[in-house]
């Protein structure tokens, strides 16, 4: 097997398995530390760094780095709940950039979801599968398989209303 020298890959080969960070090119692998590792460290960590009961409204969206406006974390905050993150932003921004030890964020930028409309859309979509599925359901000429199906779809719609 030919190695290419001038790759700044591993130096030699290994038989056998890689590591899959030693597959990737160099060029993917800066993006995925530069950007992936702080925003999945913050989404980690998101309840320690903004508290209880900030936890249950909101949550880190997207990281945006920037040269000119700075880095960036956007936050989605649920409707009514934005005045209690808006006083608490500079207090993340503190505990983010100590977190990991050097300036990772400058700003915080929110954004809105109203939790009421998503809780809506998920229930009508959740009833228009199970409708269908019982529609399918109906076609097994199986006893057995028909009946075990039924009484496993009971036992989710259980599970859901609790």
């Amino acid at each position: 097997m030919n190695f290419k020298y001038n790759s700044k890959q591993r130096n030699t080969s290994i038989q056998g398995l890689r590591l899959f960070k030693d597959t990737l090119p160099t060029k993917a692998k800066k993006i995925i530390t530069k950007k992936g590792e702080i925003y999945s460290k913050t989404l980690d960590n998101w309840k320690y760094i903004v508290g209880e009961k900030l936890f249950k409204v909101c949550f880190p969206k997207s990281y945006r780095k920037s040269n000119i406006r700075g880095n960036c974390l956007i936050i989605m905050v649920k409707h009514g709940c934005q005045v209690d993150l808006e006083y608490s932003k500079q207090n993340i921004i503190d505990k983010i950039n100590y977190f990991f030890g050097r300036n990772v964020v400058d700003n915080v930028s929110l954004k809105f979801f109203d939790d009421n409309n998503l809780v809506d859309q998920e229930i009508k979509s959740v009833n228009v599968t199970k409708n269908s599925f019982k529609d399918k359901i109906s076609i097994i000429k199986n006893k057995e398989i028909k009946n075990s199906l039924l009484k496993l779809d009971k036992l989710f719609s259980k599970n859901e209303k609790n």
